[in-house]
């Protein structure tokens, strides 16, 4: 198949820095490349607020036209997410398919899917978008109502397609709900293990992927690509305490990530919310490192895993030089590491160690006698203060990590 060629249009509105837009639009380009367009040009346009009409304006869309005849692009695409009248009369005014920002992740997002999870999560995420971007002559040829002038024919196309999408759209949450519960049901086995559970986050290609090959061997796909991989992967990993952590790599972030993403990946993403420890991975490389931070702690917040303990890992080190890059000009205090070439990944794991040590609590505990297999979790984890046997089992106050207190509620409430 010929590449798509695509030029690149985005608005800088007050208060938006030059550097800002301009990098915006070079992710926007990686983001084509990796859907597999090829981009033959790309527009800035500074204005007050977007055109209600065409988003760009008029005179600005028939430029954008002109540049298509000229360069044989066949497609537009537009750094942000566009309401659906926009699309369409972008698309007459230019005379080239036109997509945005959230239809290209959608896309790309679509074709990584392998899993039969990854595939629900994505087309419920892409039919959300599309309902309300049905277009067609719409109310002037219903004949669904009554009274005179409304009986018809029966129902348009366009109201068969909607009412198609809405049961598909039903059908998918159902079956997304299916596999939240079976999810939950994982979790609840891995609690049974019982091993602290952490979570990788971080902006897509920061190197989440390569990092759990490195600690464990994993064998998951790991390119220099966005988005390369969506499924999570769970693997156990051994700390230098000599304890175990089970680490989970998840969906990378990305800035002004679609709502139709987040909320159709909820059950993927409720890995988040149920870790112990989330481990933050920055491209330390990245000369927007720090934008790219901010934008996966406004991700997390969303998720309402913002209080969760955090360990920051910063990645690609090996690459600082390059750029002419400082770990000084990085925010917050993280551990350096490479996880392409394994350096750093035992202070990492020391650091990880600590964590999970330091997050201790005192703890009062009743366990009756035929619960009493959690004992050793209490003791091999914790510091017993008291015990005292009772005619119903065994009061007992510890100072245990956090971590440890919850598996052992979780064992006690089964």
């Amino acid at each position: 198949m010929q590449r798509e060629k695509a030029i690149l249009a985005a608005l800088a509105l007050p208060g938006m820095k030059n550097e800002q837009v301009e990098a915006s639009l070079e992710e926007l380009a990686r983001l084509a490349e990796t859907a597999g367009t090829q981009v033959v040009d790309s527009h800035v346009q500074r204005r007050q607020r977007p055109d209600p009409a065409t988003y760009l304006g008029r005179g600005k869309a028939r430029e954008l036209a002109a540049l298509a005849r000229e360069t044989g692009a066949n497609l537009l695409i537009c750094d942000r997410e566009l309401q659906p009248a926009q699309q369409r009369n972008l698309e007459e005014e230019t005379g080239v398919r036109v997509v945005d920002r959230t239809q290209l992740i959608l896309d790309i997002f679509a074709r990584r899917a392998r899993t039969r999870e990854g595939k629900l999560q994505v087309e419920l995420a892409q039919l959300q978008y599309l309902l309300p971007r049905l277009t067609g002559l719409g109310a002037q040829l219903s004949r669904l109502g009554g009274g005179i002038g409304t009986r018809g024919p029966g129902e348009t196309k366009l109201e068969v397609d909607r009412r198609r999408i809405r049961k598909r759209i039903a059908d998918l949450q159902r079956e997304i709900e299916e596999v939240r519960r079976h999810r939950e049901l994982l979790r609840r086995g891995r609690r049974e293990v019982p091993l602290p559970l952490a979570v990788l986050v971080g902006y897509t290609n920061a190197g989440k992927s390569t990092l759990l090959n490195s600690l464990s061997g994993a064998g998951v796909l790991a390119e220099d690509k966005l988005f390369a991989t969506l499924d999570p992967t769970t693997r156990r990993v051994s700390l230098p305490t000599g304890e175990a952590v089970l680490l989970t790599d998840t969906v990378g972030f990305i800035q002004n990530l679609p709502h139709h993403l987040v909320a159709a990946f909820r059950a993927t993403l409720e890995e988040v919310v149920e870790a112990d420890v989330v481990i933050h991975v920055v491209d330390a490389a990245h000369p927007r490192a720090a934008e790219q931070m901010r934008a996966v702690e406004k991700v997390l917040t969303d998720l309402g895993a913002s209080g969760k303990p955090r360990l920051t890992v910063y990645n690609k080190v090996d690459l600082l030089g390059q750029y002419g890059l400082t770990l000084a000009q990085l925010p917050g205090d993280g551990v350096p590491v490479s996880a392409l070439h394994g350096t750093g990944l035992a202070a990492m794991l020391r650091r990880l160690a600590d964590l999970l040590a330091a997050n201790r609590v005192q703890v009062h505990f009743f366990i009756p006698y035929d619960k009493s297999a959690v004992l050793p979790m209490i003791y091999e984890n914790g510091l017993v203060l008291s015990e005292r046997h009772g005619p119903g089992g065994v009061e007992i106050t510890a100072e245990i990590g956090v971590v440890w207190a919850r598996r052992v509620e979780a064992r006690l409430k089964e």
